[in-house]
């Protein structure tokens, strides 16, 4: 079926343009175009992405080099910059984050049975995060950060199960990340994993009536009334407490006034004395440290997104230019995910990345490109130490 196919083109095979078309209908979004419309806006921001090209300049000027091969690319029409950037500023960005949405409900139950490391349970994990992108205050007048500089921040939901974004919200620098939990809906039974800056009691407790679980680390200091204490604590492992605790400061306890766990964590390697707040009383205190471990899967995740998609360097101004941009980094990074499952590769997804970047112009059989291979099972970017991450 793909002989003779460019690689790029074969990408375009498993995007769903009839899907990509309800979101441009649902605003309008090719109202009075005649020729450059939004699909075509969007396989020229996928190529760019999936080739790695630093700006809209250098995405129409490779594209114009080879005007010959666009048809057999998947590519209705070459455009200027001008045009191309003039698209990002006027179309309505919501478009590109349904069809991120759309492909986040498809990809995410293809991942759903993916194991966690070092964790044995059923539920659904997330770690909740935001990477910020720093920007000139200059350009971005609007994307107000700290300390009079610009900044945007991209806050995500990541599924553990496989690496999945489950849920992202782009906002100027300033936007406070517990204010993220205001907006999303918990799931019952799921276990959400956040570091200190997440720490609102009235948002945890929203969580806990929901049913769901979070971990997370206690700012200091943390005023309780320990209520019940284990001593069945193997120490070898790392484990120093395990308290049921209540909060005594009148106003956390008017937020939270249910009970909380408590565990200490000493990592011997680093000197340093972890404690974690939970509202999980059914797995052990250990299991505990351990899920809180797997929340560097999203610092890897930020980390591979800004050395691997182009997501530092901004292809717009405009807030609108800006989140068109987010998006389609992550609707690639999505249907790299969905490619990987498909031709059921043992590549991981950021390596599945960089051999599709690669061979965009290859004519390869994608399922022979994805499939031919030694399995590495130490990818670099996974070997990172947990707490060199965490702290």
């Amino acid at each position: 079926m793909n002989s003779g196919k460019y690689v790029f083109r074969q990408i375009l095979d498993f995007v769903n343009q009839y899907e990509f078309n309800k979101c441009v209908k649902r605003y309008s979004g090719n109202y009075r175009v005649r020729d450059f419309k939004c699909w075509n806006q969007f396989v020229q921001l996928l190529f760019g992405q999936i080739t790695s090209l630093d700006s809209l300049r250098m995405v129409c000027t490779c594209l114009q080099a080879h005007k010959g091969q666009l048809y057999h690319l998947g590519v209705k029409q070459s455009v200027d910059h001008t045009t191309l950037s003039r698209a990002n500023e006027n179309r309505d960005w919501r478009i590109f984050a349904d069809f991120g949405e759309y492909l986040i409900g498809m990809v995410r139950p293809l991942y759903a049975d993916s194991p966690i490391p070092n964790v044995n349970i059923d539920n659904e994990v997330f770690a909740l995060d935001s990477t910020t992108i720093s920007l000139s205050i200059n350009l971005f007048t609007w994307a107000e950060g700290k300390y009079s500089r610009g900044a945007v921040k991209v806050h995500t939901l990541l599924n553990l199960r496989g690496s999945i974004p489950e849920f992202i919200l782009v906002t100027d620098g300033k936007y406070h990340d517990s204010n993220v939990l205001d907006v999303i809906v918990p799931q019952p039974g799921a276990i959400y994993l956040m570091d200190k800056a997440y720490v609102d009691f009235e948002a945890l407790h929203r969580i806990q009536k929901e049913d769901a679980f979070f971990v997370t680390r206690a700012k200091s200091p943390l005023k309780y009334k320990v209520m019940e204490q284990s001593f069945n604590i193997d120490q070898t492992t790392g484990l120093r407490s395990d308290r049921t605790i209540t909060l005594t400061v009148a106003k956390s306890k008017r937020l939270y006034p249910d009970q909380l766990r408590l565990i200490e964590y000493y990592d011997t390697e680093k000197d340093l004395l972890l404690v974690f707040l939970s509202n999980n009383f059914e797995v052990s205190a250990l299991e505990i440290a351990r899920l809180y471990k797997n929340r560097w899967q999203i610092e890897v995740f930020f980390k591979w997104i800004k050395q691997n998609l182009v997501i530092k360097k901004l292809w717009g101004h405009s807030p609108n230019a800006v989140k068109i941009h987010i998006w389609t980094a992550i609707c690639a990074y999505l249907i790299v995910a969905y490619i990987k499952h498909a031709v059921k590769s043992n590549y991981s997804i950021y390596e599945t990345m960089q051999i599709l970047s690669v061979s965009a112009f290859d004519k390869t059989p994608i399922r022979d490109l994805l499939t031919n291979y030694q399995v590495n099972q130490n990818v670099k970017e996974l070997q990172y130490d947990l707490f060199d991450i965490m702290f």
